[in-house]
Order: structure tokens, then C-alpha cells, then sequence
């Protein structure tokens, strides 16, 4: 399964726990209700649905899925940027990666930059409402996982085992080739590199499969309840999102079916410098072939 689609279960772990303790007891339920009262950060509704989205009458909906880079002293810019659209009738998942040096529009900055520049400018909302003019679709739902963080939730977890195929050193971390164990620092310097990799930020995007999978595995089992309140704390301290936690719930019943049938995008473009700077150009043609296919997608007008 892609780590596209596994980086927004990373939300639902919240959820997962809540099925594995079942009735083990109502603090341990309280707990989780209050995390996820913690990381739930609303946004201004787009404009681009004449109607708001409602996940309890099953209809299709779209998430952006932000990897977010904060560091001590700065902003932050998106280092992932995925748009996921969901339609249950169709059964079907369509999950577009954007790369975060794509040119575009900023909206609200009246500039054209990198995309991935409107998290620094204007956070969530700047760069939701970036990515729905580009595409021209509605973004319901966001998902921003703070990376730099995220080495909480993997040592809340105990670790990660990831199998390793390239040779190379980063962050003053040596990674072997073959079966290596994590902990939070490792993991975070072995999602991040790519500049000694030959496939550049698609080879960093693997190896941040690996790990968020592992966090997914090891996250949502019975061992993981003995360290639950770290879990928790973790994801309450590195992820944000205007899912409510009935929301949550309804996605996880209804819309199962829809992610077993996953259709996965690079959008196509090619690199060129400007101006001494380095910029991802779509085609239009390309851009407005791939907005007609998410338009159809969620059941909107072409």
C-alpha cells in the first residue's frame, strides 16, 4: 500500500486504538477523544463546493496530504505535497503527487513561486487554496504531519525495521544496505535524504514508505497499548487536521472499499532553471487533463 494513502491512516491510528481497547476502559477512550479534540485545526470552507461535503451521506471527497519541514526558527515549507480523492461508489482512490518545486500561482501572495513556498507564506490555508486553483477542484480535508517531529512517534512506537537498498550516510548516520532497526533520530535522517540517491526525491519518497508503514503496523497493535499515552502525545504534539473525530469514524466504516483500488500519479512536468532557480513546469495541457480526471473523480461538473 502506498505511503501516500498511509501517510492520512497515520490520523487514524487515533481510531485504531480506539477499536483494539474496545471496552478496556473509558480513560483510555477519553484519552484518545482528546487527542483528537488536540490536532483538529478547522479551515475556511472552500469555495469551489456549492455544497459542503458530508462523508456520512458517502460522498466523495478530497484530502491534501502535507509532509511538513519545521525546524527550530523557521516556518516551514511542505516538503510532501499529495492530493487524495476519495469516491466509495466508484470504489476507487486516486492519489496525485505534486512535486514541491512545481510553478505556480501562490494565492493570496500575488506572486508565482514554488509551490511548496505557500506553507512558508501562509500555512495551511494559502497553500490549500494554491493547490485548488492550480487544479481546480475542492480541497475538503487536510492531513499536515510535522516531519521533523514524527521521530517522536517512531520512538513512541519502540523503533522501526526497514530494509535498506542503498548504501549511504547521512545526518552523521551510516545506513547499511539490508534489514536495519531505527529509532526516531535514524529514521527521520534515513526519510530525508536524497541528494546521494540516483532517483532523487522518488527514492526518498520510498524509504518514507517503509517507515510510515511500520508506524501503521506497529501503531495499531495490542503491544503498542502498554505505550499508548506516548502515541498519543506524539501525534497530538505533530499532526493537524479539520477531521473531526466522527469523520474519522464515518471513513473508516464506509470508504474501506474505496482505497483497496488505488490509482497512483506523478504529475507530469519536466525541470528547468529560471532565473538561476530551479522550478518543476507542467504543461497546461497536462494540468487541465489531470483537473478534468479529479473533477470526475468527485462527481463534479467538467
Amino acid at each position: 500500500m502506498s505511503w501516500k494513502i498511509l501517510l492520512l491512516r497515520i490520523g487514524l491510528v487515533v481510531l485504531g486504538l480506539v477499536v483494539i481497547v474496545g471496552g478496556t476502559g473509558f480513560y483510555i477512550y477519553h484519552d484518545v477523544v482528546q487527542t483528537t479534540s488536540t490536532i483538529y485545526h478547522p479551515i475556511k470552507t472552500t469555495k469551489k463546493r456549492e455544497e459542503p461535503v458530508s462523508v456520512q451521506g458517502k460522498d466523495p471527497f478530497s484530502v491534501l496530504l502535507l509532509g511538513v519541514d519545521k525546524r527550530p526558527g523557521d516556518k516551514g515549507r511542505s516538503d510532501s505535497l499529495m492530493v487524495v480523492t476519495v469516491n466509495p461508489t466508484k470504489h476507487t482512490t486516486k492519489i496525485i503527487s505534486i512535486p514541491r518545486d512545481t510553478r505556480t500561482e501562490i494565492v493570496g501572495k500575488n506572486t508565482t513561486d514554488k509551490i511548496n513556498h505557500a506553507f512558508a507564506f501562509g500555512g495551511v490555508q494559502m497553500t490549500v487554496n494554491t493547490v485548488e486553483k492550480f487544479l481546480n477542484i475542492p480541497i475538503d480535508y487536510y492531513l499536515e504531519v510535522n516531519m521533523e517531529g514524527f521521530q517522536d512517534i517512531v520512538d513512541a512506537i519502540g523503533g522501526v525495521e526497514v530494509n535498506n537498498s542503498l548504501d549511504f550516510t547521512n545526518d552523521g548516520f551510516h545506513f547499511k544496505k539490508g534489514l536495519l532497526f531505527l529509532n526516531g533520530k535514524q529514521a527521520l535522517s534515513f526519510s530525508r535524504m536524497r541528494y546521494e540517491d540516483p532517483q532523487g526525491d522518488f527514492g526518498r519518497e520510498a524509504r518514507q514508505r517503509q517507515i510510515i508503514q511500520e508506524v501503521i503496523n506497529k501503531g495499531t497493535k495490542i503491544q503498542s497499548l502498554v505505550s499508548y499515552k506516548e502515541i498519543l502525545k506524539s501525534i497530538s504534539k505533530n499532526l493537524e487536521t479539520n477531521f473531526t473525530i466522527q469523520e474519522m469514524f464515518d471513513i473508516q466504516k464506509d470508504y474501506r472499499s474505496a482505497t483497496e483500488n488505488l490509482d497512483q500519479q506523478q504529475l507530469q512536468g519536466s525541470g528547468k532553471m529560471i532565473n538561476g532557480i530551479y522550478y518543476y513546469l507542467v504543461p497546461e495541457q497536462n494540468r487541465l487533463a489531470l483537473s478534468n480526471e479529479l473533477r470526475e473523480q468527485l462527481g463534479l461538473a467538467q
